[in-house]
Protein backbone atom coordinates (compact mmCIF):
# COMPACT_ATOMS: atom_id res chain seq x y z
CA UNK A 1 0.00 0.00 0.00
CA UNK A 2 1.27 3.38 -1.13
CA UNK A 3 -1.38 5.90 -0.61
CA UNK A 4 -4.01 6.60 1.31
CA UNK A 5 -6.89 5.67 -1.10
CA UNK A 6 -5.06 1.96 -0.73
CA UNK A 7 -5.42 1.84 2.79
CA UNK A 8 -8.89 2.60 2.20
CA UNK A 9 -9.20 0.03 -0.30
CA UNK A 10 -7.70 -2.31 1.92
CA UNK A 11 -10.03 -1.51 4.72
CA UNK A 12 -13.32 -1.54 3.25
CA UNK A 13 -12.08 -5.00 1.59
CA UNK A 14 -11.34 -6.39 5.15
CA UNK A 15 -14.24 -5.66 6.63
CA UNK A 16 -16.25 -6.36 3.58
CA UNK A 17 -15.07 -10.13 4.28
CA UNK A 18 -15.79 -10.10 8.29
CA UNK A 19 -12.58 -9.09 9.62
CA UNK A 20 -12.78 -6.70 12.48
CA UNK A 21 -9.93 -3.90 11.38
CA UNK A 22 -7.74 -2.49 14.25
CA UNK A 23 -5.74 -0.48 12.43
CA UNK A 24 -4.76 -0.15 8.69
CA UNK A 25 -1.50 1.44 7.59
CA UNK A 26 0.62 2.28 4.82
CA UNK A 27 2.14 -1.66 4.49
CA UNK A 28 0.37 -3.38 7.19
CA UNK A 29 -2.94 -4.19 8.57
CA UNK A 30 -3.64 -5.78 11.89
CA UNK A 31 -7.08 -7.25 12.52
CA UNK A 32 -8.04 -8.98 15.71
CA UNK A 33 -9.10 -12.76 16.64
CA UNK A 34 -12.80 -12.40 17.06
CA UNK A 35 -12.82 -14.28 13.26
CA UNK A 36 -9.50 -16.66 12.71
CA UNK A 37 -7.54 -15.16 10.01
CA UNK A 38 -7.40 -17.55 6.71
CA UNK A 39 -4.94 -16.30 4.96
CA UNK A 40 -5.53 -17.38 1.89
CA UNK A 41 -8.49 -16.29 1.91
CA UNK A 42 -6.90 -12.22 2.73
CA UNK A 43 -4.53 -12.69 0.19
CA UNK A 44 -7.28 -13.65 -2.71
CA UNK A 45 -8.38 -10.33 -1.08
CA UNK A 46 -5.90 -8.35 -1.97
CA UNK A 47 -4.79 -9.78 -5.33
CA UNK A 48 -7.98 -8.98 -6.63
CA UNK A 49 -7.39 -5.36 -5.41
CA UNK A 50 -3.87 -5.35 -6.78
CA UNK A 51 -2.02 -5.80 -3.32
CA UNK A 52 -0.59 -8.62 -1.98
CA UNK A 53 0.11 -10.57 0.81
CA UNK A 54 3.65 -10.58 2.29
CA UNK A 55 4.81 -13.80 4.43
CA UNK A 56 8.43 -13.47 3.86
CA UNK A 57 10.72 -11.56 6.40
CA UNK A 58 12.81 -10.30 4.01
CA UNK A 59 10.27 -9.39 1.36
CA UNK A 60 8.72 -7.58 4.70
CA UNK A 61 12.16 -5.65 5.37
CA UNK A 62 12.04 -4.46 1.44
CA UNK A 63 8.15 -3.13 1.99
CA UNK A 64 9.41 -1.26 5.22
CA UNK A 65 11.94 0.09 3.22
CA UNK A 66 10.19 1.43 -0.11
CA UNK A 67 6.96 2.66 2.76
CA UNK A 68 9.52 4.58 4.44
CA UNK A 69 11.48 5.78 1.37
CA UNK A 70 7.87 7.03 -0.18
CA UNK A 71 6.29 8.65 2.73
CA UNK A 72 9.74 10.67 3.74
CA UNK A 73 9.89 12.14 0.24
CA UNK A 74 6.01 13.22 0.54
CA UNK A 75 6.01 14.34 3.55
CA UNK A 76 9.37 16.25 4.05
CA UNK A 77 7.68 19.59 1.90
CA UNK A 78 4.59 19.76 4.61
CA UNK A 79 7.04 20.22 7.57
CA UNK A 80 8.43 23.39 8.30
CA UNK A 81 11.84 24.68 6.62
CA UNK A 82 13.67 24.13 9.24
CA UNK A 83 12.54 20.35 10.26
CA UNK A 84 14.69 17.71 9.05
CA UNK A 85 13.67 15.16 6.47
CA UNK A 86 12.63 12.78 9.06
CA UNK A 87 10.64 15.26 10.89
CA UNK A 88 12.89 14.85 14.08
CA UNK A 89 14.60 17.85 15.60
CA UNK A 90 13.78 20.93 13.97
CA UNK A 91 17.10 22.08 12.19
CA UNK A 92 18.82 18.70 12.17
CA UNK A 93 18.16 16.73 8.55
CA UNK A 94 19.00 13.10 9.45
CA UNK A 95 20.52 11.00 6.62
CA UNK A 96 18.22 8.33 5.20
CA UNK A 97 20.24 5.52 6.12
CA UNK A 98 20.23 6.84 9.48
CA UNK A 99 16.31 6.93 9.58
CA UNK A 100 15.96 3.88 8.07
CA UNK A 101 17.93 1.99 10.30
CA UNK A 102 16.72 3.32 13.61
CA UNK A 103 13.16 2.67 11.73
CA UNK A 104 13.82 -1.06 10.86
CA UNK A 105 16.33 -2.15 13.53
CA UNK A 106 18.89 -3.27 11.35
CA UNK A 107 22.05 -2.12 9.76
CA UNK A 108 22.28 -0.14 6.92
CA UNK A 109 24.61 -1.97 5.41
CA UNK A 110 22.39 -5.25 5.67
CA UNK A 111 19.33 -3.40 4.46
CA UNK A 112 21.16 -2.06 1.53
CA UNK A 113 22.40 -5.40 0.61
CA UNK A 114 18.99 -7.34 1.46
CA UNK A 115 17.27 -4.20 -0.83
CA UNK A 116 20.14 -4.33 -3.66
CA UNK A 117 19.26 -8.40 -4.30
CA UNK A 118 15.74 -8.66 -4.17
CA UNK A 119 15.33 -5.13 -6.16
CA UNK A 120 18.22 -5.00 -8.87
CA UNK A 121 18.63 -1.80 -7.91
CA UNK A 122 20.19 0.55 -5.24
CA UNK A 123 18.35 2.36 -1.92
CA UNK A 124 19.84 5.38 -3.52
CA UNK A 125 18.25 4.72 -6.93
CA UNK A 126 14.59 3.66 -5.60
CA UNK A 127 15.10 7.06 -3.68
CA UNK A 128 15.92 9.02 -7.23
CA UNK A 129 12.97 7.53 -8.87
CA UNK A 130 10.45 8.24 -6.23
CA UNK A 131 11.94 11.52 -6.19
CA UNK A 132 11.65 11.90 -9.84
CA UNK A 133 7.68 10.89 -10.02
CA UNK A 134 6.76 13.11 -7.49
CA UNK A 135 8.41 16.13 -9.19
CA UNK A 136 6.16 14.96 -12.04
CA UNK A 137 3.21 15.04 -9.65
CA UNK A 138 3.88 18.50 -9.02
CA UNK A 139 4.83 20.04 -12.31
CA UNK A 140 1.79 18.48 -13.57
CA UNK A 141 -0.53 20.24 -10.89
CA UNK A 142 1.29 23.52 -12.40
CA UNK A 143 0.49 25.20 -8.96
CA UNK A 144 4.72 25.07 -7.64
CA UNK A 145 7.46 26.78 -9.05
CA UNK A 146 10.17 24.67 -10.09
CA UNK A 147 12.57 26.15 -7.07
CA UNK A 148 9.26 25.13 -4.86
CA UNK A 149 9.72 21.82 -5.84
CA UNK A 150 12.99 21.65 -5.78
CA UNK A 151 12.41 22.66 -2.04
CA UNK A 152 9.70 20.43 -1.35
CA UNK A 153 11.55 17.50 -2.40
CA UNK A 154 14.49 17.66 -0.76
CA UNK A 155 16.79 18.65 -3.56
CA UNK A 156 19.83 21.11 -3.00
CA UNK A 157 19.00 23.24 -5.94
CA UNK A 158 16.96 23.24 -9.11
CA UNK A 159 20.00 22.49 -11.08
CA UNK A 160 20.30 18.98 -8.84
CA UNK A 161 16.72 18.35 -9.66
CA UNK A 162 17.23 18.91 -13.25
CA UNK A 163 19.67 17.10 -13.71
CA UNK A 164 18.49 14.22 -12.13
CA UNK A 165 15.16 14.82 -14.08
CA UNK A 166 16.88 14.50 -17.13
CA UNK A 167 18.99 11.88 -15.93
CA UNK A 168 15.85 9.54 -15.56
CA UNK A 169 13.43 11.19 -18.08
CA UNK A 170 15.11 12.10 -21.27
CA UNK A 171 13.55 15.56 -20.66
CA UNK A 172 13.95 18.75 -18.68
CA UNK A 173 11.30 19.36 -16.14
CA UNK A 174 10.29 22.70 -18.03
CA UNK A 175 9.75 20.41 -21.22
CA UNK A 176 7.93 17.89 -19.10
CA UNK A 177 5.55 20.64 -17.73
CA UNK A 178 4.59 21.55 -21.06
CA UNK A 179 3.64 18.41 -22.51
CA UNK A 180 0.16 17.49 -22.14
CA UNK A 181 0.30 13.95 -22.51
CA UNK A 182 3.09 13.48 -20.44
CA UNK A 183 2.92 9.36 -18.58
CA UNK A 184 3.45 8.77 -14.84
CA UNK A 185 3.51 5.30 -13.64
CA UNK A 186 2.00 4.46 -10.13
CA UNK A 187 5.10 4.59 -7.58
CA UNK A 188 4.49 1.49 -6.69
CA UNK A 189 5.36 -0.11 -10.21
CA UNK A 190 8.32 2.04 -9.95
CA UNK A 191 11.70 -0.23 -11.34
Amino acid sequence: MVCDRCVRVVREELERAGYGVVRVALGEATINDEKAADLPAIKRILLENGFDLIEDKNTKVIEQVKTTVISLIRLAGEASPSAGSAGDHPGKKQKLSVVLARDLGMEYTRLSALFSSVENMTIEHFVILQKIEFAKELLKYGELTLSEIAYRIGYSSVQHLSNQFRSVTGLTPTHFRKRRSASRKPIDHLS
